[in-house]
C-alpha cells in the first residue's frame, strides 16, 4: 500500500488527543511534515515516551506534551485555557483520543458513561473552547475520528448518554455515531455562521491498536489479534485516513475518509460513508443542543 504523507506542515499547529497508538502515528507523520505538534493526553509518563520517541525519530521535531483528561470537562477547560493563553492559533484539532468497551459500566468526572464523555462529549467540548483560535488560522481543520462501529449503533436519543441498561459495544457504537454526526453538523454549523472551518471524520478501518486492550477478556483479545494479522492493518497504516483528511488538497469539508480495500478495514484512504442516520438533520440538531446543555459549552 503506498503511503499518504502530508503537504509540508511548516508554520503550522496541530493538537492530536491521544499520546500512543492513532495519535502517535498522526503526531509523528505531521512532525515529519515539518508541523509543531502537541501530543495531548492524561498520562504524563506515556506522554513524556511518545514526545521522546518523535524527537529521536524525526530529529529537530517541535513536538511537546498537553496534560489532558477527557474523562473530566473541568481538565478539557484547563488545557484550552492553558493553550488560549500561549498560542494564537491552531491550524489543526486532532479529536482522536478514545476507549473502547470497558466491561462494566464506569462514569466520568461529570457522571457521564465513560464512552459516551471520553469519545465524544470531551470533544465536542474541546472544539467549542478551541474555537477561536481555529477560527485564527488560515486554513483551519478539524478531523473527527469515527469508526466502522458506527453503522452499527442502534441510536436513542433519549438514551444519548447510554447511562440506561449499560452494554459494552451498544455504548461505543454510539459513541462513533455521534462522532460521525458532529463532524458533519460542524460543517454545517461553520459554512452557515462562516467560521472559515473544515470539519471532516475519518476513520482507520480494523487497525491494531492499544484500545482492543480496555476490556472484553483475554480469550476476546487474542482471537481480535488473530483477525488483525488476517484482514487487518497496523496502527500506521490506520492513522493514513486520519491524515488524508488533516492534510490532503482534495480532501471536502463535511465528508468522512477510511481505508478503501477490503469492506473499508485496510487499504489506501479515500472517501469513506456515513451511517444513513447521520443524514438527518433534524436529529442532528437535537443532539447538538443536548450536547452543547451537557458540555456547558455554547459555540459561536
Amino acid at each position: 500500500m503506498q503511503t499518504y504523507r502530508p503537504p509540508s506542515q511548516t508554520g503550522t499547529l496541530s493538537v492530536v488527543t491521544g499520546t500512543g497508538g492513532l495519535g502517535y502515528e498522526v503526531a509523528l507523520s505531521l512532525a515529519r511534515a515539518g508541523g509543531r505538534v502537541i501530543l495531548a493526553g492524561r498520562d504524563a509518563g506515556k506522554g513524556a515516551e511518545a514526545v521522546a520517541r518523535i524527537a529521536a525519530t524525526v530529529p529537530g521535531a517541535d513536538v511537546a506534551y498537553g496534560a489532558l483528561d477527557l474523562a473530566s470537562l473541568r481538565s478539557v477547560r484547563e488545557f484550552a485555557s492553558r493553550l488560549r493563553r500561549q498560542e494564537t492559533v491552531v491550524d489543526r484539532l486532532i479529536n482522536n483520543a478514545g476507549i473502547m468497551s470497558p466491561p462494566e459500566l464506569e462514569l466520568t468526572e461529570e457522571g457521564h458513561e465513560l464512552q459516551f464523555g471520553v469519545n465524544y462529549l470531551a470533544h465536542f467540548a474541546l472544539t467549542a473552547e478551541l474555537l477561536p483560535l481555529l477560527r485564527a488560522a488560515s486554513d483551519p481543520r478539524v478531523v473527527s475520528v469515527t469508526s466502522l462501529a458506527q453503522h452499527y449503533a442502534k441510536f436513542d436519543i433519549d438514551n444519548l448518554r447510554s447511562e440506561k441498561g449499560y452494554h459494552p459495544g451498544r455504548a461505543y457504537c454510539g459513541s462513533k455515531l455521534l462522532q460521525a454526526m458532529f463532524a458533519r453538523e460542524l460543517q454545517e454549523r461553520s459554512n452557515a455562521a462562516g467560521w472559515g472551518l473544515k470539519s471532516l471524520a475519518a476513520h482507520p478501518g480494523f487497525a491494531g491498536t492499544n484500545l482492543f486492550a480496555t476490556g472484553g477478556g483475554v480469550s476476546r483479545f487474542v482471537s481480535t489479534r488473530i483477525i488483525l494479522l488476517l484482514i487487518g492493518q497496523t496502527a500506521a497504516q490506520g492513522a493514513q485516513p486520519i491524515l488524508y483528511a488533516a492534510g490532503s488538497p482534495v480532501a471536502a469539508g463535511g465528508s468522512l475518509y477510511g481505508p478503501t480495500g477490503f469492506m473499508q478495514m485496510r487499504g489506501a484512504p479515500g472517501p469513506g460513508k456515513y451511517a444513513k442516520i447521520v443524514d438527518d438533520q433534524a436529529l442532528r440538531d437535537e443532539v447538538w443542543r443536548r450536547s452543547e446543555d451537557l458540555a456547558g459549552v455554547r459555540y459561536g
